[in-house]
């Protein structure tokens, strides 16, 4: 559930509803889709958060992808462990736990857009605790905390039969003094003891240890509490009183962030890893990528140039050729190929049915207005992706570049091969085999300097649905599209603009409806690789400032538009139902650009 769902999502519905069932909706949601065949790449597919190889760690013999966990309060009985480590977390902390089944647990409860926290938590029992670890197949290191009211003999029994499934183990500063003797006992797995700011004053009792976990301050409200409005700034205090005493001593905080800049500021003071409390409830799923991103904006890194040439080329021949398409589109549409096939002049066919030819220019010049939309598109991915190193463009560019390749065998499935189609397809094939070959070398990691949760961001969430919508319905519409055209061809508007049937057509010459219907699959499978490219540059290139994705979007939606329309009412055929896909579109297309503009293009 990436942020620009979760969040219209949450204030429609889930703000509404008890903090716990939509904590479970959404958690069990993300874990079965996590589960189902090819779920887990969905779910890489639509965030694109695995962390980059630059972030990761290694704190007591345990390596890291990433320094940002998850604490346990967020996921108290396990119901989205099988998830987040999709979505970009280096560790997980699990519990509190106990031996048995819990009497007395609060759940947590929303008031003034705060979550307030039980004194008596959920907590989940170790037999429960390990038949999920067991089942799941978990990737990433997982912290147990063990709940501060177990006694010595249940606290030995969960440390024994956990020690096969976690990385490390999270105490309190009592179980510490009472339970953990590390003169006499040589632990498997490191122990972190958990301590409020107030507990630091004794911070010389822990250097035996794996390190500390310092939990954000809390303000207490009746029996709950919440994380105090200056949380970050305390722990900022706290690291750096701790490492000017202790700099070998490993710190881990727990709450304190809510936005990408507040994480960075604690791993700027030493922190070496940071766990997310109620602030990602807040700021939603994607604020782990954020951190990433921000914390790679940070390192002094130059940006390798990358060659883009020849994927600059392959994009400027997509949009030659919708040119040279719609200069065909408007004279003579159909080329001697074309009538020989069919075996008929495009005279002959005109004094039959003149709507005929009108038909055939409106599904061309769509597909020229589509490739010229595609070839603005690929040419802005090759010049601002490609060359920047951003792996994220080069797996946009290629992907819907195969697409467009495999779509060719679309337009010959009635029959009919298009030799100036084909002779297009076969000239391209060469210099995107020289683009792929360039491309190999393609695998940074965005970056960005955004740090807060400012309103231009929240705006630009709406923005960026607004895109993926109409990513998705472009590409749905090119398959449908090309469905129909390589099966019954024309809908029923069409044949009532025609105000002929299939017979009829078909008596004229058996081979007309195959010409109709491979224009119609070609600008179908057409679609459908400009809608991957809309899709993908709307999942993964929103960043504040990025000021050509909203001109790549701005600009390469307008001819596919504009030739979607504007052939429509050229010919007359201006059905409204049949239209109204189109007008949707540009609905969202005008919601997206208003909604994006000033996190996309503002400084």
């Amino acid at each position: 559930m990436p942020d620009w769902s979760y969040h219209p999502l949450k204030s429609l519905i889930l703000d509404k509803i008890r903090p716990k069932t939509s904590r479970e909706f959404i958690h069990q949601s993300m874990s079965t889709i996590a589960s189902i065949p090819f779920g887990r790449k969905l779910i890489g597919f639509l965030g694109h958060m695995k962390p980059a190889r630059e972030l990761q760690k290694d704190v007591n013999q345990t390596t890291f992808q990433s320094p940002i966990g998850l604490s346990g309060h967020i996921d108290p009985n396990l119901s989205g462990t099988n998830a987040f480590q999709e979505l970009g977390f280096g560790f997980i902390e699990i519990g509190p736990i106990v031996l048995k089944e819990p009497k007395e647990q609060v759940e947590p409860r929303m008031e003034n857009s705060r979550i307030l926290f039980s004194e008596h938590p959920e907590k989940i029992p170790l037999k429960l605790v390990i038949k999920k670890l067991t089942s799941l197949n978990i990737r990433i290191p997982i912290f147990a905390a063990i709940d501060e009211h177990v006694n010595k003999n249940e606290w030995d029994i969960i440390v024994q039969h956990l020690t096969p499934f976690v990385d490390a183990f999270v105490v309190s500063r009592n179980q510490m003094n009472a339970y953990l003797d590390t003169g006499s006992q040589s632990w498997e797995r490191p122990f972190y003891v958990s301590v409020s700011p107030e507990e630091l004053g004794k911070v010389n009792d822990y250097t035996e240890i794996g390190g500390i976990v310092v939990n954000a301050p809390r303000q207490k409200v009746e029996s709950c509490w919440h994380e105090a409005s200056n949380s970050n700034e305390c722990l900022v205090y706290c690291i750096k009183q701790v490492k000017a005493r202790h700099p070998e001593l490993s710190i881990i905080t727990s709450g304190g962030v809510e936005t990408p800049e507040e994480a960075c500021a604690l791993i700027r003071s030493g922190a070496d890893l940071v766990l997310l409390t109620e602030g990602y409830v807040k700021a939603g799923p994607g604020l782990p990528k954020r951190i990433h991103e921000r914390l790679l904006y940070e390192e002094v890194r130059p940006i390798p140039k990358q060659n883009w040439s020849w994927s600059f080329l392959f994009g400027l021949s997509i949009l030659l050729g919708g040119i040279i398409a719609l200069y065909f589109a408007f004279t003579s549409i159909i080329l001697p190929y074309d009538e020989n096939f069919i075996g008929l002049t495009r005279a002959d066919i005109l004094q039959f049915n003149p709507l005929i030819i009108a038909f055939m220019a409106h599904d061309r010049m769509a597909l020229a207005g589509t490739m010229i939309s595609g070839g603005i598109l690929y040419i802005q991915l090759a010049r601002h992706g490609i060359q920047n190193n951003l792996h994220w463009a080069r797996v946009a560019f290629h992907s819907a570049a195969i697409i467009g390749f495999i779509g060719i065998l679309l337009s010959i499935g009635y029959g009919y091969f298009d030799w100036l189609h084909g002779l297009f397809w076969l000239l391209l094939l060469p210099i995107y085999f020289f683009s792929f070959k360039e491309g190999k070398k393609i695998i940074g990691p965005p970056s960005s300097s955004h740090g807060s949760n400012d309103r231009a961001w929240q705006y630009g969430l709406y923005g960026q649905l607004m895109f993926v919508i109409i990513g998705f319905l472009i590409v749905t519409g090119g398959i449908v599209i090309s469905t129909i055209g390589v099966s019954k061809v024309f809908v029923s508007t069409d044949l009532d603009f025609l105000c002929m049937t299939p017979e009829m057509v078909e008596s004229i010459s058996s081979n007309l409806i195959p010409v109709i219907a491979h224009d119609r699959a070609g600008f179908g499978s057409a679609l459908v690789s400009v809608g991957l490219l809309i899709l993908m540059i709307s999942l993964w290139g929103f960043r504040k400032g990025e000021r050509w994705i909203w001109n790549t979007l701005a600009a390469g939606a307008l001819p596919a538009f504009i030739a979607g329309i504007g052939t429509h009412i050229y010919i007359g055929y201006t059905t409204f139902i049949h239209l109204l896909p189109v007008y949707l579109l540009v609905v969202l297309y005008l919601l997206g650009l208003g909604l994006s503009y000033p996190f996309l293009k503002k400084k």
